[in-house]
């Protein structure tokens, strides 16, 4: 049990902090519109996170735009002031063009904030840089924001799209170790029972769910070979050379590349810019990468479903959990730049949060509109956190959301995986007698271990869309889309829960 959480996409820390808040009475407040509209003092993370939750239990999801001026400012002070603001002519204005027109409205919106944020600081009489970010892709920039009277005038401004508090600790005080989360990191590796693979030529270990889903005779017709897949998770090990050096052995010795990149700032400071690399420090991301694309290796160790993809590994996040400023970025940071390159068909994204985030939206607006075909992870958590369904951005309708289901007759998911209505396939990855998961590459050169959960299933989903797409070059996201459906299991019918159910390689790759 303890690698099925701590291995995949994990949300329980995040939700039981909001959870528990539940029967604490709110303190001098009173949760009601009127009272918040009068409110001098900035709410507590406590009321906050009870709106919140009351938004997310109603309506699923959450909304800054909805909220209060006073609940917006009051959030912003529990977040280093960073407002983050979505600026445009429409809602559909998010790409930046470079035009008079953005850097017009830009360096207006830059000015208003100056000038409220100048004129209520008495004590300086300068000008003070409110400026901390501006996105090289989307119309968005982050700006230091302390005063309710800004967050009042922008809210007048018809160029914004959004304002959002830039990683409001959720969980807890920024500055604390409980804001630190560890969400689905480990680097515990683990023999795998010779009943949970066949072994295979050259010497490769294959994991006991691919001839569930025909991965193994849709190997005749393709093997991923032109198709670049880019993971945007927690980077790649550096001591696993079979994602480094040794990414072409065995089988896989089809000249195929990979490349490591770190967006990811590892720093408390919002204005800090120093990355901290593109080495996993976690363990998920290995995980990731290696369940979509490992190679067919002489090694005696598990191999991805695409074989012989090209790889692009982004270090966005410190964790599977987006609860952070610097991880908000990174990730947003990360999809755009994979969006931007015309070699990358797949981005797959085991990561999430609990409701939108407004940078990583348009990210994923922006990629999607460049063709690329985009699979999330539906959530993965206790079973005490999943009423709340399929996470962001896996609930997006630009994004392929993955669950994970057990091996049974019929569906049920995983002991940690989330279901809903905007999942669209499900991979299966938990064992019925036993509850071990899917092996794959360890952290360590030599080493396996067993990973489960939406993650691994995004993964394994992502690699078998890399096949189709290999065995049909020419075709466009859609085609392949398409494809996918028409070959899964519950076609032409979607299920509630489980959307077209359960992949099959070899009918989506004829």
């Amino acid at each position: 049990m303890k690698k099925r959480i701590l291995r995949s996409l994990c949300i329980t820390s995040l939700i039981l902090s909001v959870s528990c808040t539940k029967d604490e009475p709110i303190a001098a407040t009173p949760n009601t519109p009127e009272a918040i509209d009068e409110q001098t003092e900035p709410l507590s993370i406590t009321e906050i996170n009870r709106i919140i939750e009351e938004e997310l239990q109603s309506k699923g999801d959450f909304d800054w735009n909805e909220a209060s001026d006073v609940v917006l400012w009051s959030a912003l002070q529990h977040a280093q002031g960073v407002l983050t603001i979505g600026y445009g002519n429409d809602k559909d204005d998010f790409a930046n063009k470079n035009s008079a027109s953005h850097q017009t409205t830009k360096d207006a919106l830059i000015s208003l904030v100056r000038k409220s944020e100048n004129q209520a600081n008495t004590e300086s009489n300068k000008e003070s840089d409110v400026l901390l970010y501006e996105d090289a892709y989307l119309t968005v920039i982050d700006v230091k924001v302390t005063q309710l009277a800004t967050v009042t005038e922008l809210r007048k401004n018809a160029d914004i799209r959004y304002l959002e508090p830039g990683g409001y600790p959720l969980n807890g005080s920024a500055q604390s170790k409980s804001a630190m989360s560890s969400s689905g990191c480990g680097f515990d590796t683990e023999n795998v029972a010779s009943s949970d693979y066949t072994t295979i030529q050259p010497n490769a270990k294959m994991p006991w769910n691919f001839p569930l889903h025909n991965i193994d005779d849709a190997w005749a017709y393709s093997t991923g070979s032109g198709i670049t897949i880019g993971i945007v998770d927690t980077g790649l090990s550096e001591s696993q050379s079979l994602l480094g050096s040794n990414f072409n052995n065995g089988y896989s010795s089809s000249g195929r590349t990979v490349e490591k990149y770190g967006v990811y700032v590892d720093s408390f400071w919002p204005w800090s810019r120093k990355t901290d690399g593109p080495n996993d420090k976690c363990g998920h991301g290995t995980s990731m990468a290696a369940a979509a694309s490992a190679p067919r290796n002489d090694m005696g160790l598990p191999v991805g479903v695409a074989y012989k993809s090209n790889l692009i590994s982004y270090r966005a996040s410190s964790d599977v959990l987006l609860n952070g400023y610097h991880e908000q970025r990174g990730v947003a940071r990360a999809i755009t730049e994979l969006g931007a390159r015309n070699d990358v068909k797949i981005i797959s994204m085991s990561m999430g949060y609990i409701f939108s985030i407004g940078r990583i939206k348009d990210a994923i607006r922006y990629a999607y509109g460049r063709g690329k075909l985009i699979f999330c992870a539906g959530g993965t958590s206790t079973t005490f956190t999943n009423f709340v369904g399929v996470v962001f951005p896996a609930s997006m309708s630009e994004t392929v959301a993955i669950t994970g289901v057990e091996e049974r007759n019929g569906y049920r998911e995983c002991d940690t995986c989330h279901k809903g209505g905007a999942i669209d396939f499900t991979i299966i990855m938990e064992r019925a007698s036993t509850n071990k998961h899917v092996p794959t590459l360890g952290y360590y050169n030599g080493t396996e271990d067993y990973v489960g959960g939406s993650s691994v299933a995004t993964a394994s989903a992502a690699g078998i869309a890399a096949l189709v797409w290999s065995k049909n070059p020419s075709w466009s996201r859609t085609s392949v889309l398409n494809k996918l459906k028409t070959s899964a299991d519950l076609y032409p019918n979607k299920s509630g829960s489980y959307g077209y159910g359960n992949l099959d390689a070899l009918k989506a790759v004829q």
